[in-house]
Order: structure tokens, then C-alpha cells, then sequence
């Protein structure tokens, strides 16, 4: 299961001589989007939120050992009533642009990261099981290994969303699609309970719907064979929305 893969190297969080990754984001859509970024270990990000507007590009340094997620939030405004900062997919539900430690509200597109220090390995992936809100990529820059390259969902998930999983804007398309997991809570979706392992728990009608438009993403909790990527040697890495 991907979050095994992506906390397993806490233990190497003790060793010293960290390196320190680049990442850069770029906003490939045609509307601005609003970044966010959640550590789960490791040190605080020098934001945990910014707007980026259409074509706009934006660098983080991300001292390794850090384990996160980012995701890009869509649809946001100043609420003039509540004077809080909200977001239609992803809001974080902080009332700022900054997330201050907050995840983001599923349905998103999530990007998910463990740095490792001393140039180790690193492991990275692409995951749907919170939903779809946009397409998006991770490709390494630098860095060695059979698994290290890109990964990318490109495919808008929101065209063929089932109607029962789709949120839709206020002129009525849809801009975000639900997991199965979210809307039915059922442990079958979720894998839980008597569906908590990979043998059990196997990909749905609904799962594959998201694995159709992107193969390489994670689709459900155990979809790790096509979905975890890794790179060693200390890379850094480019995250595109809209790719």
C-alpha cells in the first residue's frame, strides 16, 4: 500500500546531511490555480499555499528527509460575507491562501513524496484515491534508477465522470469527481475491513474509470505495481498542472 512505501524511510529521518530538492511548479491550465503543500515528516515549507496564475512558474526548496503532498485548488475567491479565502476543489478549509497544515477537501488530484536524505532513494506517485479535480505530472530532473521518470495523469477524468461522483461548478460542468470510497463509504471502495489487504481488495467498475484516463496514477489504495515511482542520487522535480 502506497502509504507504507511513502513513510517507510522514517526511520532514516535520524541521519544527518540532507539534501535539498527543488521543486518546481508550473501551471500549465488555462485558468489560475492556487497550490497547496502538506508535510506529513520533515520540515515546514516555506509556504503551504500560493496562487499561480495561467503559464506562471514557481520554485520550493524541500530539504530531504520530508515525506508530503501537494495539489492545486481551482476555483478560489475572497468571500466578501465571511471575509475567508475559499476554494470550489481542494479548499483546505484554512480561510487563507496559505493552508497553514490543513489537507485539502477531496475530490484532488494529489502528488505524494518522500525525500530521502544523503541522496537516497526517493519515492513518488500520482494518486487519484481522493478523487480527480485536474490532470497533473511529476517528472524528475536528474537522479537514476529503472522507475525514475515521469508520472502523469493527463487525461480529464471530469468527462466521463459518473453522475453520482461529480461535483459540478456553479454554470453546471463538472469540476471535480469523487472517489467510490467518498461517496459510498463502503469498505469494498475503500478498502477496509474485510477488503484491508491487496488480496481482498481488488480495483472496481468506478476505480477503473479513473485508471482508463490515467494509467499511471494510483485508482484505489492498492494499485501500487503501476503507480509507485522512485529516483536515487538526489533529483529534483518538476510538478505541471495540466500537463
Amino acid at each position: 500500500m502506497r502509504l507504507l512505501v511513502l513513510f517507510s524511510l522514517t526511520l532514516n529521518f535520524l541521519f544527518h546531511g540532507a539534501h535539498t530538492a527543488s521543486f518546481t511548479f508550473t501551471n500549465n491550465c488555462l485558468y489560475t490555480v492556487w497550490p497547496a503543500t502538506l508535510k506529513g515528516n520533515g520540515p515546514q515549507l516555506s509556504t503551504t499555499g500560493f496562487e499561480l496564475p495561467s503559464k506562471a512558474t514557481r520554485s520550493l526548496a524541500v530539504p530531504a528527509p520530508f515525506s508530503g503532498r501537494f495539489w492545486a485548488r481551482t476555483q478560489c475567491f475572497n468571500n466578501t460575507a465571511s471575509g475567508k479565502f475559499t476554494c470550489k476543489t481542494g479548499d483546505c478549509a484554512s480561510g487563507q491562501i496559505a493552508c497553514n497544515g490543513a489537507g485539502g477537501v477531496p475530490p484532488i488530484s494529489l502528488v505524494e513524496f518522500t525525500l530521502a536524505p544523503n541522496n537516497g532513494q526517493d519515492f513518488y506517485d500520482v494518486s487519484l484515491v481522493d478523487g480527480f479535480n485536474l490532470p497533473v505530472s511529476v517528472s524528475p530532473q536528474g537522479g537514476s534508477g529503472n522507475n525514475c521518470t515521469t508520472t502523469t495523469c493527463t487525461g480529464n477524468v471530469n468527462t466521463i465522470c459518473p453522475s453520482e461522483l461529480s461535483v459540478r461548478g456553479s454554470d453546471g460542468n463538472v469540476v471535480a469527481c469523487k472517489s467510490a470510497c467518498e461517496y459510498f463509504n463502503q469498505p469494498q471502495y475503500c478498502c477496509t475491513g474485510r477488503y484491508g489487504t491487496p488480496d481482498t481488495c481488488k480495483p472496481t467498475n468506478f476505480s477503473m474509470i479513473f485508471k482508463e484516463k490515467c494509467p499511471q496514477a494510483y485508482s484505489y489504495a492498492y494499485d501500487d505495481k503501476s503507480s509507485t515511482f522512485s529516483c536515487t542520487g538526489g533529483a529534483n522535480y518538476a510538478i505541471t498542472f495540466c500537463p
